[in-house]
């Protein structure tokens, strides 16, 4: 076929965004010709900003009012009239959405209740990243191989942040940035852990950037001030916070949407996994990356972490020490550059 109008889909959260933006590099490698629309919800749309091969960010606020968000959406669709949809999220609502849309060829994995609705079904792979999963809906339309690499566009931020980072840079080893958040609490490593760290990484000369969220600021609050620190919690946007990870070395976070914008601006990630699993496709992918991880009976406890340890102990992530994992990042920057010294 040769489409002329085409839409990819995916309203899940920040991180399955960034994780759908090889699928939307390859679609116009491969139709260079046509438009290519994207929907996502408003509070996900700052991570498509500036993308070259999107013309234009559909936003679909299923959160606020579904019901009348859902006709509003549908009317734009027909209205739009697209060849071709791909869709990586397989909501029932979204399959409803493209079904009721007439758009005449329609590709999704073949699972759940929405694959009926579906022209074309994919198998949804299993033990493989997210990334080359979602490049699998292309292989309907080509047998091409495509890169998995993410992608971001950011954007700057203010002059006055550009100077404290350049100032810090300079006067600390390497900078490294921090991301002690996530939407479930079972995903986060302890905060009084991130603290201890924070301080035996500053004691050793390295410059420390907090990254997270408004609602992420009171985690980072709690982490000790000092002159060689950075928080910057709750004043960037998402593509700002992308500008200022791809000027460090290094991000430590947890299973959240901080090591999918690192791996996106090619910043070395070093996460932790708790509650989730690698296998579950969501795990920092380039070659310089390490996921600190325990072998447990009760791993995984589920594919998005919880509030509360459904054991009461929290042991996946108590158990990874700070002393560990500082030793993996002096080690990694005693030589660094050293290929043999990546973890």
């Amino acid at each position: 076929m040769n489409p002329t109008k085409i839409l990819v889909i995916q309203t899940a959260f920040i991180g399955d965004v960034i994780l759908v933006t090889p699928l939307i590099r390859a679609i116009k490698e491969l139709y260079p010709a046509a438009k290519l629309d994207v929907m996502v919800i408003p509070q996900t749309a700052n991570v498509l900003e500036n993308n070259p091969n999107i013309n234009e960010i559909i936003l679909f606020d299923k959160r606020e009012n579904k019901i009348s968000s859902f006709i509003k959406t549908l009317f734009k669709l027909r209205k739009a009239k697209y060849d071709l949809v791909l869709t990586p999220h397989s909501s029932m609502t979204t399959a409803m959405l493209i079904y009721l849309a007439k758009i005449p060829m329609r590709i999704g994995f073949d699972r759940w209740e929405a694959k009926k609705y579906l022209t074309h079904k994919v198998p949804h792979l299993e033990n493989q990243h997210k990334t080359t999963k979602n490049l699998e809906l292309l292989k309907v339309l080509t047998d091409k191989m495509f890169s998995i690499q993410t992608e971001l566009f950011p954007a700057f931020t203010s002059t006055l942040i550009e100077n404290k980072i350049a100032a810090l840079a300079k006067r600390t080893k390497r900078l490294i940035a921090i991301a002690p958040g996530s939407v479930w609490f079972t995903k986060r490593w302890p905060i009084e852990y991130y603290i201890d760290l924070s301080n035996k990484l500053l004691t050793a000369n390295f410059g420390v950037i907090l990254i997270g969220s408004k609602e992420e600021k009171e985690i980072c609050d709690l982490i000790n001030k000092h002159d060689n620190l950075i928080n910057l919690a709750g004043e960037l946007t998402l593509l700002e916070s992308a500008s200022v990870i791809e000027k460090c070395s290094l991000i430590i976070c947890n299973d959240s949407g901080a090591l999918h914008i690192a791996n996106a601006v090619q910043t070395d990630v070093f996460a932790f996994f708790g509650p989730t699993v690698k296998s579950i496709g969501y795990y920092p992918f380039r070659e310089s990356d390490f996921v600190f991880e325990l072998e447990m009976a009760c791993r995984p406890c589920g594919s998005h972490g919880g509030n509360v340890c459904p054991l009461e102990h929290h042991n996946c992530m108590k158990l990874i020490s700070p002393e560990t994992v500082f030793s993996k990042v002096t080690e990694k920057f005693t030589d660094y550059g050293t290929s043999i010294l990546y973890l």
